[in-house]
């Protein structure tokens, strides 16, 4: 018997801030969303991917997962809503914001020279710390006005427009943005009536 062990979806990486790539593993409208964080393996493996952690997560538990998905949710509706945020959502930001991390530490260089070193955070309630503070970071930031949705009928990831001009519409051009220029090209050569 062949294995038919299925893949899980790719995680995406356009919105240009840890707390707002956090939001883009749950993506898709009505009926039919796509759940990128389905098991407690899925929340270690983002977390790797994101750069926040260099080791399986040894406390990424079924309820560290619902705990994830808990804060995913309240960052994605805040920052949908940041004009008039739920209370609730800010409370759930907020409570993990505030938690204590370890520090950063020191090292040596190649030179011998001290040089910074990262803490170790390997816990996924440190993780989920980091992303909520990102989350808060931006929310009170220069950039919180260009927390966008992507304009693609049936996209929903969201991004932070730091173009110069402030008017980007897609969540990438490489996707996105060259599938509706590509869509409006068709339209436009399309023989009329």
């Amino acid at each position: 018997m062949a294995d038919e062990r299925i893949d899980p979806p790719p995680f995406r990486w356009y919105g240009g801030r840890v707390s707002v790539d956090f939001t883009a593993t749950l993506t898709g409208t009505g009926a039919s969303p796509v759940e990128r964080l389905s098991t407690p393996a899925d929340l270690s493996r983002w977390c790797r991917a994101a750069h926040l952690s260099d080791a399986p997560l040894p406390d990424a538990t079924p309820r560290a997962l619902a705990q994830a998905r808990g804060l995913r949710e309240a960052l994605h509706r805040t920052f949908l809503h940041a004009a008039k945020p739920d209370r609730d959502d800010l409370d759930t930001i907020s409570t993990w914001s505030a938690r204590s991390l370890p520090g950063p530490g020191l090292t040596t260089a190649e030179d011998g020279a001290p040089a910074p070193r990262r803490p170790r955070l390997h816990l996924t309630g440190d993780l989920l710390t980091l992303i909520a503070r990102d989350g808060v970071d931006l929310l009170t930031g220069r950039h919180r006005h260009r927390i966008r949705e992507c304009a693609a009928p049936d996209c929903t990831f969201l991004f932070v427009d730091v173009s110069r001009p402030g008017r980007r519409r897609w969540c990438s051009m490489d996707a996105c943005g060259a599938r509706s220029k590509m869509a409006g090209y068709r339209a436009r050569r399309a023989p009329g009536p």
